[in-house]
């Protein structure tokens, strides 16, 4: 699982207008029954955004399905990204089952019935919701309606170059983001012309996974307010991120180090800047873990909670999480089919536990995070024990989707570089969220 870039404005706006479409276009979709039937028989459509190797480990998932449920074809479409996903959606009933890479979208298709209500289901057939985090609870359901369930976990921490950690003569990994910027700092190479030729850390706002989203539960800083207004202006937490940050790239310098990250290989690419050593520490997800494994195997690295911000040290353990949703298109055709397939994705062990062992994300259920067959190395344990720590935080639904996100991203990204006045620039992105919300929900 790879988590995506934030949706650009418009592209949210227009994945709105998609989901609209589709609860009209898929209006005759058929119902669930009152009570689970016993023999089931058909096709299911199966649509997931996974391709090559992470494809064939949700393929032979799907085998192990249809092994079970013999009278039961599922027709898988991979690579399907959402924005493919949410016009399927809106053309009718071409989408039974849809995987999707974004919590983002759960208010959205909740609020407009894109994706239908599970709670009739969950409820008839007594699924342990227990087994589920409130944390992970929370970005499957919008306003008491659970129109999605969760099919593995992304959470964010601190990867760090135990090599070249040692080198400079720590032991142990930072966690404060002082101690980071101190530590970065000694690890810090330059060439003769005064480049930097390796970095400690890079704090540049939008490389790789340097995200608010990802870094806001350093600060305990929260998003919306109950009402689903900005809180972003309010929320302290925030600026002391945005001082730190900004503080920091203006120490090293903005010019050199746009220069540094240009030049840096692709993300998820094999010339990943961390996995070539000229990047010491960097914010990650637990999939990076596994592209390790395969791109860089020689790799002496280390994993650990993502460094709190100075002021709020009791926060450490905690971290960001997200994770792949799964829902059902209000078109489908044969909603208890695609039940049968959704409910065992998400709630049957074994199928978790395969999944989690095929693509290195972190299960979701506790039955699964207890399992004897999940494959825990030392680096990624961190991050089983990241997702189920008390301070783990996520990012609220909202009907604007990732919107209010992009909104204060955008702003980040520019401030880093051009600087001003930091209350009005927050109050400004509250404007813009809260008017985005009262268009998108009316008076």
């Amino acid at each position: 699982m790879k988590h995506s870039s934030l949706l650009a404005a418009a592209a949210v706006a227009a994945a709105a207008a998609l989901a609209l479409a589709g609860c009209s276009g898929g209006s005759g979709g058929s119902s669930f029954q009152d009570s689970a039937p016993s023999d089931q028989s058909g096709t299911v459509s199966f649509w997931h955004f996974f391709s090559d190797r992470e494809a064939k480990v949700i393929q032979s998932v799907v085998d192990d399905f249809e092994k079970k449920y013999p009278k039961i074809k599922v027709d898988v479409h991979s690579g399907q990204d959402d924005e493919k996903l949410q016009k399927a959606i809106a053309t009718g009933s071409k989408v039974d089952v849809g995987l999707s890479y974004s919590t983002d979208i759960v208010g959205n298709f909740c609020s407009n019935g894109a994706f239908r209500s599970l709670n009739k289901v969950i409820e008839r057939d007594k699924v342990d919701m227990s087994q589920f985090s409130d944390t992970v609870k929370s970005y499957t359901e919008f306003k008491g309606n659970r129109c999605a369930m969760p099919m593995l976990a992304d959470v964010y921490g601190l990867y760090y170059n135990k090599k070249l950690l040692q080198a400079a003569g720590f032991t142990e990994p930072p966690k404060t983001l002082g101690e980071l910027e101190t530590m970065a700092d000694k690890l810090t190479t330059f060439n003769p012309d005064g480049s930097i030729k390796t970095l400690g850390f890079n704090p540049t706002m939008g490389w790789y996974e340097n995200s608010a989203a990802h870094y806001g539960p350093a600060a305990g800083a929260e998003w919306l307010k109950a009402d689903g207004t900005s809180a972003i202006s309010s929320s302290p937490g925030w600026k002391e991120l945005i001082e730190w940050q900004k503080a920091y790239v203006d120490k090293i310098g903005w010019d050199k180090l746009n220069t540094f990250t240009s030049g840096l290989g692709q993300e998820f690419s094999a010339d990943n800047a961390f996995q070539t050593g000229q990047v010491a520490m960097n914010m990650d997800g637990e999939y990076r873990t596994a592209f390790i494994d395969d791109q860089a195997k020689g790799l002496d690295y280390g994993t650990a909670p993502f460094p709190t911000a100075d002021g709020h040290t009791d926060l450490y353990g905690g971290g960001y999480i997200t994770g792949n949703i799964i829902g059902i298109s209000k078109g489908s055709k044969n909603p208890e089919l695609a039940w049968t397939l959704l409910k065992y994705l998400t709630t049957d062990t074994d199928a978790i536990v395969k999944l989690a062992n095929g693509l290195k994300n972190v299960p979701t259920t506790k039955d699964a995070l207890a399992s004897p067959k999940l494959e825990v190395s030392q680096q990624f344990k961190t991050f089983l024990d990241i997702s189920s720590n008390k301070n783990v935080m996520t990012t609220p639904a909202s009907p604007l989707g990732a919107g209010y996100q992009n909104s204060f991203q955008d702003w980040w990204n520019k401030y880093q570089s051009q600087g001003g006045d930091i209350d009005a620039g927050l109050k400004s992105v509250d404007k813009q969220i809260d008017d985005a919300l009262a268009l998108a929900t009316g008076p």
